[in-house]
């Protein structure tokens, strides 16, 4: 088949691997310069004058991201090399909180829990009475719990040095806000899954070349074409096929961020047939109600700047809203570099960046110089409790993906990866616009 999907970032990568391996005629439209969607590599200058690749925000993965593993080393990225990996750490600047021993899963988990340092018997005996009721529940609960809800008997300590900083990370929203539902999925899969799920994975490359161009050269090697700066404005439906300007597709992929998607599929509508719009419009009313959290990634930078580990945890709070620092130095990048991060994030970006950097000498004792600040507005959305997704069939031989599409998995690289690869499938056997 010939086969079109509109956007290079991880889900539409993801798609296209799988795609290529079954052997269909790929044709892949990317708006942008670069690969990698929400998550790529941008190019900044140091103050003292030295080029250097960030990214657009600082990302990890964790040891259960078992889809994205598999698909980097079928692009030929190997992650022993590429990613760091780590015992699940929570660390604060002054030593206290959560690590987790090298042990096998869940004796890891119990280990962490007891060792955990600054905390009473009263806080690990919550945290223990928890972990051990969402096991015997098989980390199930009601749709319309948040985190906190999930999590209103724990320590207060607990509560405000793991749960809030990993709901944060996972879901990028706030526990109160955040659904129970999707948290309790990860944390199985971090606890319960393969071993070494828990662990950290940091990346020491840039996020383009971690996955998305790797992709990209392994698809063009096998006929693939990549069309870099080419906006698609509309996809026209046809008797019994769709067309992107003037090629025709057996199947179009839309694999762009939500809001792209409802443009294209907009103008699509208005000259489609009654039954061809008719599905487009719910799918579009159901991506519009989806609400979004951004991200902001403060990087910094001072000779001779660096942390005791490559990433720790931060005291948040309004004035200091940071609640992760990377040294980047320590991850491949140039000595100094700090990436100050700020999970769902909110207020202006000079304003974020000034109390980040305050936040910086308080908690670190570092004078840092401002590198570049990135505010990733529609970073994710919204993982609220009972939130409907759109779903990945939209008409026959038209269908989405991406990490707000539906999925077990809340807006992480994981889950763009998991909806392309599903995407992937579907398109392989979807019925073409005449069927019925």
């Amino acid at each position: 088949m010939k086969i079109a999907i509109i956007g290079a970032g991880w889900a539409g990568m993801a798609a296209a691997l799988e795609l290529a391996r079954a052997g269909q005629d790929l044709t892949v439209f990317e708006a942008g310069r670069s690969l990698g969607g929400r998550a790529r590599a941008i190019g900044a200058t140091l103050p003292d004058g030295t080029a250097v690749t960030l990214d657009n925000g600082q990302h990890i993965l964790i040891g259960a991201y078992t889809e994205t593993l598999r698909l980097m080393r079928l692009a030929g990225v190997d992650p022993d090399q590429a990613l760091l990996r780590l015992p699940l750490t929570l660390l604060f600047p002054d030593g206290a909180g959560l690590r987790l021993p090298r042990w096998p899963a869940p004796l890891d988990a119990l280990g962490g829990i007891v060792g955990a340092r600054g905390w009473g018997p009263r806080d690990k005996l919550s945290l223990l009475r928890a972990a051990l009721r969402w096991r015997l529940a098989r980390f199930a609960c009601d749709a319309s719990l948040s985190v906190a809800q999930l999590c209103q008997d724990l320590s207060p300590r607990v509560m405000r040095e793991l749960i809030e900083p990993l709901c944060v990370s996972a879901l990028n929203t706030p526990p109160e806000r955040a659904s129970a539902q999707v948290f309790l999925r990860v944390m199985q899969d971090a606890l319960f899954g393969v071993p070494g799920s828990s662990n950290l994975l940091l990346p020491r490359t840039d996020l383009s070349a971690l996955f998305p161009a790797a992709a990209a050269r392994w698809i063009s090697a096998r006929g693939a074409s990549i069309r870099l700066g080419t906006r698609v404005q509309a996809i026209e439906p046809l008797v019994s096929r769709w067309q992107i300007d003037d090629e025709t597709f057996d199947r179009v992929i839309l694999a762009t961020p939500a809001h792209e998607s409802i443009r294209i599929l907009q103008n699509t509508a208005l000259n489609a047939a009654p039954s061809i719009a008719d599905r487009i419009h719910p799918w579009t009313d159901t991506a519009s109600a989806l609400r979004f959290e951004a991200i902001t990634t403060v990087y910094a930078w001072a000779r001779g700047a660096t942390l005791p580990r490559p990433m720790l945890t931060l005291r948040s709070s309004a004035e200091a809203p940071a609640q992760f620092a990377f040294d980047r130095g320590q991850l491949g990048g140039p000595a100094g570099l700090l990436a100050l991060v700020v999970s769902a994030s909110s207020g202006e970006r000079a304003d974020l960046q000034a109390r980040v950097l305050r936040q910086a000498r308080q908690q670190l004792g570092l004078e840092l110089q401002p590198v570049q600040t990135i505010v990733e507005k529609r970073a994710t959305f919204a993982c609220t409790p009972g939130l409907r997704r759109p779903p990945p069939g939209i008409a026959p031989g038209l269908l989405a993906c991406g990490d707000h599409v539906q999925g077990p998995y809340p807006a992480t690289l994981e889950g763009a990866v998991r909806s392309g690869r599903a995407c992937a499938a579907q398109a392989l056997g979807a019925l073409p616009m005449d069927s019925p």
